[in-house]
């Protein structure tokens, strides 16, 4: 695998550190801006509408511009608004450095999905991607708990300071090390925007944004459903957080492996797997070893298929690399803003943190439905192009 592609990870680490972190941070930020936990919790939700809006519009925006220049120019908007979030005093300013980090987070994602995919052979594409991926699950597992750590002892703006100084590293890395792979004057604008018109690129969306969503309605909430649900010690979650990204790491490596062979394959494995797994969340009840083990296979699960609908993506796409890049940026921004609204609506309504799970099971079989959809419709597709007659 190139070594560019790898850099290109580790400036997603940093990208993703920030993204979640937040989380983490809330107590202490909501304390220092004088503002409600509600309030401060607005701030992840404008992060996520960010990385929803800038991705495409920012993919546009940058189709004449070498797409190394892109990056670095992304990566510098990004550390600027971190310093500036550092510096501020007021909640207002704050919100707006999140979402003008978000879109630049937005727009590095989708050309960095888009080089990545240029530096490696058609039949590598699934595993430079779950590199991508990859360094988003290793700011899960070691950046959040570390820029949470770091937060709560020296303040949240320290993090914000080391989230800058990881993206200072990660622009090094990005003008020494990743080659141009296109001349920005030659992309044409109408040539990707055709990628819109295709039905089984929406479907490929679609899929992503179900899939994500299946994930995050529970992951949200893994915490209160493993203490108050399955009589987990408080002090354990940290722990068996870790195990889900240590399963999501083995399930994106594995998953990156599996994906450019066999995409539909990869994706029922996955799902099958993820539905499992959340079933015995649901009914663990207070066995918390099986609670443990269905956490970490649902990480294996719920990642291994990302490469797999990233590789779809692309697969549909033709000659569209920026966008798609972009578009699957939103949709997984999608899945990851619709699924905890609608586990929150699930305990809102006295459901119980179980609830949550099965809506996730639910979310699981809709993907399911939908990705089954995508095959036949690909498969009627292929027999029309084989049975038609070539025309000069």
């Amino acid at each position: 695998m190139p070594l560019a592609v790898c850099v290109l990870g580790l400036s997603v680490f940093a990208l993703g550190t920030s993204e979640f972190m937040i989380t983490g941070l809330l107590p202490g930020m909501a304390a220092d801006l004088n503002v409600g936990i509600p309030e401060a919790g607005l701030l992840i939700s404008a992060f996520a509408i960010g990385m929803v809006v800038g991705a495409p519009l920012l993919a546009i925006a940058t189709l004449r511009v070498p797409r190394r220049a892109t990056l670095m120019g992304l990566l510098v908007v990004f550390g600027l608004s971190h310093i500036v979030g550092a510096l501020g005093s007021g909640y207002a300013l704050l919100f707006a450095t999140r979402v003008v980090s978000a879109v630049a987070c937005a727009g590095f994602w989708a050309v960095a999905a888009a080089t990545a995919v240029a530096l490696v052979p058609a039949g590598r594409r699934g595993r430079a991607l779950a590199i991508l991926v990859g360094g988003l699950t290793v700011a899960n597992i070691a950046g959040v708990p570390a820029g949470t750590f770091l937060g709560q002892h020296a303040g949240w703006r320290a993090a914000f300071w080391a989230v800058t100084a990881l993206t200072v590293i990660a622009l090094i890395g990005v003008f020494a090390l990743v080659p141009e792979t296109q001349n920005g004057a030659k992309t044409e604008i109408a040539t990707e925007l055709r990628l819109y018109r295709g039905g089984r690129f929406w479907l490929a969306l679609g899929v992503i944004a179900l899939a994500q969503a299946m994930i995050f309605a529970t992951f949200s909430y893994l915490a209160p459903l493993l203490t108050d649900v399955a009589g987990l010690p408080e002090g354990w979650v940290p722990g068996v957080l870790s195990l889900f990204g240590l399963g999501a790491l083995l399930g994106i490596t594995a998953g990156g492996r599996l994906a450019d062979a066999k995409p539909f394959l990869t994706l029922y494995g996955g799902l099958a797997l993820a539905l499992l797994a959340l079933i015995l969340l649901a009914v663990s009840g207070p066995a918390t070893p099986l609670a443990i083990v269905a956490v970490f296979l649902f990480g294996v699960a719920g990642f291994g298929v990302n490469p797999a609908l990233n590789v779809r993506a692309f697969a549909v796409a033709g000659n569209a690399p920026t966008l798609v890049g972009a578009s699957t940026t939103a949709a997984f921004n999608v899945g990851n803003t619709v699924g905890p609204w609608l586990g929150g609506e699930s305990i809102d309504a006295g459901l119980g943190y179980p609830s949550v799970a099965w809506v996730s099971v639910g979310l699981g079989v809709a993907t399911m439905l939908a990705l089954t959809f995508a095959a036949g419709v690909q498969r009627t597709d292929d027999t029309r192009l084989v049975r038609e007659p070539v025309t000069q």
